[in-house]
């Protein structure tokens, strides 16, 4: 295994957020760390596996070429808005056009089901595309990630090296996960005694 693929073997433990916003997972699937850039979607397959664990596409629906290519072409476009929106600026209009694009390809239909126990609220989506369904799904929850209340708790990784992004849990969280926390720390503490030696020598 060479150095790049070594680089998207291992995926990185989940951020804060993306439990609940698939839009910010997607975006974290790439991006770089010290140690090299991550790729978690870099083939078909690993597409495929991603959106069903993530349960946007049924088990063994494969993913083809040109849809991958619009996954990441979504990520791309997903990954400029939330720059845009950290840093105050504007996007560029393909990235908007992308995004409100999607939205558009597969919405959701509300359906009221009367089971035994009473009325139940049903999403349905366009049966013949599955993946387009699953983008438009992405794309719905980063209008949420954009507009909603997650809006204003949204960070870029505070560790050197790391662009992941994370929805802070509290407003003094600076790190995407404990490890590059623990890895800032631990510079830290490094950094700190060499001083200390240098000063006792």
């Amino acid at each position: 295994m060479d150095a790049a693929e070594s680089s998207t073997a291992t995926a990185p433990p989940q951020a804060p957020g993306e439990d609940r916003h698939g839009a910010l997972a997607l975006v974290n699937t790439e991006f770089s760390r010290p140690n090299g850039p991550y790729d978690g979607l870099r083939d078909t397959e690993s597409a495929a596996a991603w959106l069903n664990n993530r349960g946007l596409l049924p088990s063994g629906t494969p993913v083809a070429t040109r849809e991958l290519e619009r996954l990441i072409e979504l990520r791309r476009s997903l990954r400029e808005l939330l720059d845009a929106h950290l840093s105050g600026g504007t996007p560029a209009p393909t990235a908007l056009s992308t995004l409100n694009t999607t939205l558009a390809a597969a919405p959701a239909v509300h359906e009221i089901h009367w089971e035994h126990t009473g009325p139940v609220a049903v999403v349905r989506r366009p049966a013949g595309d599955p993946v387009g369904a699953a983008l438009t799904a992405l794309a719905e929850n980063a209008v949420e990630l954009l507009t909603g209340p997650p809006s204003g708790r949204l960070s870029t990784c505070g560790a050197p090296g790391c662009t992941r992004l994370f929805v802070r849990t509290h407003g003094a969280r600076r790190w995407c996960s404990d490890r590059c926390g623990n890895r800032v720390r631990a510079a830290r503490h490094y950094t700190d005694h060499r001083t200390t030696r240098g000063r006792t020598t």
